[in-house]
């Protein structure tokens, strides 16, 4: 069976789905694979180390799809008019196409890929269980967006972050608020506190609170008896209320106003982003304060943001990077890669060699298939057909 590596063409997208590493265990597995010329290049992987894995680097993107079994994408392909090339059209009826497909953003996809008769699997839904934890799309990427998140607002502070006791006097530790303490929120919060930062952070899940304490930072939350049922089955924060949504506004809105930093991280799965940070809430911050909205591409936490820009809103600088995970590439398509191994290993059939088993009976793939035999399978889609 042929996978397929094709090098990613969506705007800034710099991540590519295999690396020379996870190349040579799907062909010890008896895979052969195809990567397209110039795949790696954005991520630090040149041709050389792909064809040393032994892959067969295909410049030509015809030949490329040709026979594949398995594509393995990033981002979800291009289809007829959002690009030069429709990468949808060159995937061959039957295949298996993974990638983070983001199917609520992109609702037309969906019935799209059925029509193609592609057995299409969404990664990003991958069920947060025990057994599933290394297959984790959006935990291996929100990490290193949280890490990078700190990294940008410390770049645009025109101060220290930490305390510097000189001779010359002494410079006071930057203040860092984070929005939001799912995995990216708690990787800002750590690595905010590894730069010497004071580190505060929020989020309407009770369990975070002890999260946030363990890595040295305070929790600021509103006591409520509805934050007991603020976490969905999968570890996700749920919808609140207006009137909870009125309280911890009001109490960010004093929080916010001694940061010198907000990171804002908060998403919730098919939803637009939550507003956390208002116009009035930029307007109370200093003279050089930053805000980095990492849901600036879902709607943003900061009404100020905007996708793609660093804006001065009143000497308040808002960072809204696209794709952050993708501005820390080599690393993050190391770990994308790596979830899709763990992936597909469990489903390759031992005894027939370079074969995959496929049981959509079990909870991950149930979860994360789309389509398959030319039909929208998944639940909250078979209506979009």
């Amino acid at each position: 069976m042929k996978i397929v590596v094709p090098k990613e063409r969506r705007a800034h997208e710099r991540r590519v789905a295999a690396t020379p590493d996870t190349v040579k265990k799907y062909v010890a597995m008896g895979f052969e694979v195809a990567v397209e010329a110039a795949a790696g290049l954005a991520s630090q992987f040149p041709d050389d180390l792909y064809r040393a894995a032994g892959a067969h680097i295909e410049p030509d993107v015809a030949h490329l799809y040709s026979g594949a079994g398995i594509v393995l994408k990033v981002q979800r392909p291009l289809l007829a008019g959002e690009g030069e090339l429709d990468e949808l059209a060159l995937i061959p009826r039957d295949a298996l196409l993974l990638a983070v497909l983001s199917p609520y953003a992109a609702t037309d996809s969906v019935p799209a890929y059925a029509e193609a008769g592609i057995t299409a699997m969404a990664l990003e839904f991958v069920p947060r269980i025990t057994r599933a934890q290394s297959m984790d799309v959006l935990s291996s990427q929100s990490n290193l967006a949280g890490y990078r998140a700190v990294l940008d607002a410390a770049y645009e502070y025109d101060r220290a972050m930490p305390m510097m006791m000189t001779a010359a006097g002494t410079v006071a530790p930057a203040k860092v608020m984070v929005l939001g303490a799912g995995v990216a929120g708690l990787q800002a919060i750590a690595t905010a506190k590894r730069l010497g930062a004071i580190v505060s952070a929020t989020d309407v899940r009770p369990a975070a609170k002890e999260q946030v304490e363990s890595l040295g930072g305070r929790f600021v939350m509103v006591e409520s008896d509805e934050v007991k049922e603020a976490e969905t089955a999968g570890g996700y924060a749920k919808e609140m209320s207006d009137d909870f949504k009125r309280q911890q506004a009001a109490l960010v809105a004093e929080t916010i106003k001694s940061q010198d930093i907000v990171i804002c991280t908060a998403l919730i799965p098919g939803r637009k982003a939550p507003v956390l940070v208002t116009d009035a809430m930029v307007a109370s911050m200093g003279t050089g304060s930053i805000i980095i909205d990492l849901a600036v591409e879902q709607g943003g936490n900061c009404t100020a943001s905007r996708p793609g820009e660093v804006v001065d809103v009143g000497g308040v600088k808002v960072v809204g990077h696209f794709n952050v995970p993708g501005r820390i590439a080599a690393d993050a398509s190391a770990l994308y890669a790596k979830n899709l191994l763990n992936y597909l290993t469990p489903l390759v059939d031992a005894e027939a060699g370079a074969s995959l088993q496929l049981d959509f009976e079990d909870q991950i793939l149930a979860a994360t298939t789309l389509t398959r035999n030319g039909q929208v399978v998944h639940p909250a889609f078979a209506d979009n057909k």
